[in-house]
């Protein structure tokens, strides 16, 4: 399997169309289809539906939306890699690849991004969000460098360090909720009302023992993986959204945050593969980052 058919590939399944994926690479649309169906061949599976509703649109199989997502993982890595090799010696150039999810904690790694330019200004930053299980299997894979997480790792695949900041839980509701008169909100206050909960595993072993109640014995209404879906089912009625502060900005809005009490925080790490080798610009990055943690302490 060539890496230029798997760019074809990708074309085709962005296009949704042979003719014009052919275009965009400029090679004849006979020898795109001839390099398709080649690829069909080699793997043994049919990867495109052709002539959907008697049109040209191809919609992909489910071994095609499989071939996608492992296609776009190996040319974002093949880039990466030849990105990083083919620097300079002489100029600190490069990306740093780091996924996280919402937390204020990302502060922080704009704080040292921001130091670090005025030395170091080719270095450029990705962001990648989402939940827990995102960040690890990115990491897995190699797609970035760092990993923020709120969850206990393994030490035997992982290192980690505990970050200075800390984000605080709380409920986001609208303003005319019946608890949005009170300053703090107690566990239970929330034992009867309809709850908008976070579907990351890790959160829930916090949530339960704050609220004292058992999930199945709360009334949850949906789960997130975004707070700024979550936030428009709370603007919408349908229940408060049990979140982070700092998240959603609720000045001159129709909602509110209060925070929990009792208090309750949670730790963030950030977390990279063992034995990884680091680009000069995310070995820099880090080393930035342990300096700027001893400042803190």
């Amino acid at each position: 399997m060539e890496l230029r058919v798997l760019e074809y590939f990708l074309a085709v399944a962005r296009e949704q169309n042979i003719t014009a994926a052919a275009e965009f690479l400029h090679i004849s649309q006979p020898a795109l289809s001839t390099q398709l169906k080649n690829l069909e061949d080699e793997l043994g599976k049919k990867l495109l539906i052709r002539g959907v509703k008697g049109s040209r649109k191809v919609l992909l199989t489910e071994e095609g939306m499989i071939l996608r997502k492992r296609a776009e993982e190996i040319i974002s890595l093949v880039n990466r890699t030849e990105s990083e090799i083919t620097r300079s010696d002489e100029t600190i150039a490069g990306d740093v690849f780091i996924g996280a999810g919402e937390t204020e904690t990302v502060r922080l790694f704009a704080m040292i991004a921001k130091k670090l330019q005025k030395q170091y200004p080719l270095i450029r930053y990705h962001i990648s969000s989402g939940n827990a299980e995102h960040v690890l299997e990115y990491l897995d894979k190699g797609l970035i460098d760092f990993g923020l997480l709120f969850i206990e790792i393994d030490p035997q695949k992982y290192e980690a360090i505990p970050l200075p900041l800390k984000d605080s839980w709380g409920v986001l509701m609208r303003n005319d909720s019946p608890l949005a008169q009170k300053q703090e909100i107690a566990p239970e206050d929330l034992w009867d009302k309809p709850l908008i909960v976070s579907h990351q595993k890790g959160d829930h072993h916090y949530l339960e023992r704050w609220l004292r109640k058992k999930e199945s014995e709360l009334n949850i209404v949906a789960t997130y993986n975004l707070i700024f879906n979550a936030s428009l089912l709370v603007d919408e009625g349908l229940g408060y959204a049990l979140c982070y502060d700092k998240l959603i900005n609720t000045r001159g809005g129709n909602l509110c945050f209060r925070p929990f009490s009792p208090p309750l925080e949670a730790n963030s790490f950030i977390v990279w593969k063992k034995y990884q080798v680091f680009s000069k610009a995310a070995n820099l990055f880090l080393q930035y980052l342990k300096e700027m943690i001893k400042e803190e302490n």
